[in-house]
């Protein structure tokens, strides 16, 4: 792996983009917040075209591309102008697939065998879901002393409720959260209450 995914900022916002007219608004909105970083999932039909759009539009956001659960769908991010992958679950053809973009990469775990065999093949950096349903931040901080070479970025059930509790332990360098971009502020497009979230996120430790 390249420069770390999980230290640029506490919270990777996860997006999900129904209207393809919010993409480079939205991007734009989490850059102004002081988050200039987004995963943006590949669960809508507008998924990828809103990722050229961002690639093309706002070159200082890390664009990232989410819910990778195909082999297929990595070199279509990555075709589209996608910086990183993020996927749900490891498979080893998908991983594969994610090594041959050349791009940086999150793959997901959700228990201690699947962490292990990842490790196994290289990666220290991990995408743990879904975090609350899998156990939560004490699950990673049972498993910090056994496997501490595991770093994590938890998603799932993540809100300003308790992100503080993942955001404390020593193997979770950011959490990804999708409460920065609701769906009733992209409805109402609320740019500027986006970027306040962002901002708020942008502030958030552990300490």
């Amino acid at each position: 792996m390249t420069e770390s995914l999980i230290d640029r900022v506490p919270v990777i916002p996860v997006v999900v983009i129904e209207n393809l007219d919010h993409a480079v608004p939205i991007a734009r909105a989490l850059v102004k917040g002081g988050l200039p970083v987004i995963e943006l999932t590949l669960r809508t039909p507008v998924a990828l075209d809103a990722i050229e759009r961002i690639a093309a539009e706002v070159p200082e956001i890390l664009l990232g591309a989410g819910t990778i659960v195909t082999p297929g769908q990595a070199k279509q991010a990555a075709d589209a102008g996608a910086q990183f992958l993020v996927s749900p679950g490891s498979t080893q053809s998908l991983t594969q697939a994610m090594r041959e973009t050349g791009l940086p990469h999150l793959p997901g775990a959700a228990t201690v065998s699947e962490v292990l065999a990842l490790l196994e093949a290289g990666y220290t950096e991990l995408k743990f879901f879904p975090a609350e349903a899998s156990g939560g931040a004490n699950f990673l901080k049972s498993i910090h002393a056994p496997v501490p070479a595991a770093r994590f970025c938890p998603t799932g059930g993540i809100s300003p409720a308790n992100v503080a509790s993942y955001l404390a332990l020593p193997n979770v360098g950011c959490v990804g959260g999708s409460w920065i971009t609701p769906a009733a502020l992209l409805a109402n497009e609320d740019w500027d209450a986006v970027a306040d979230l962002a901002r708020a996120a942008s502030e958030l430790s552990g300490a």
